[in-house]
């Protein structure tokens, strides 16, 4: 089953990726790409815009002789991320009143 994912869910799904633990790029991306179909050459603006807005922070670490960019849920990106929530649930359940047919326009 496959329905078009916005943007702006991305968002809200990378920053809940982010907010259990620390993840860098790919990890981010399989995770994301089990509800969306995304590509690499799409998540990393998104992770840029998501780290210049001040929802995200970065470090890099060594693992297996190689550095990996991490990022990291800020205090403004869990705001964000509530923020973001609040508003899926209110769409989630507009739609599914929709599709179960108890609301008409």
């Amino acid at each position: 089953m496959y329905y078009p994912v916005s943007s702006l869910l991305i968002e809200c799904l990378i920053l809940s990726v982010v907010e259990i633990t620390d993840s860098y790029g790919y990890e981010i991306s399989q995770t994301v790409k089990l509800v969306a179909d995304i590509k690499e050459s799409t998540l990393y603006p998104i992770l840029k815009k998501l780290e210049k807005a001040g929802f995200l922070t970065t470090y890099t670490q060594t693992f297996q002789g190689r550095k990996r960019k991490y990022y990291s849920l800020t205090p403004t990106g869990r705001e964000q991320l509530n923020f973001l929530r609040h508003e899926w649930a209110s769409y989630r359940d507009s739609l599914d009143a929709i599709i179960e047919g108890g609301v008409r326009g």
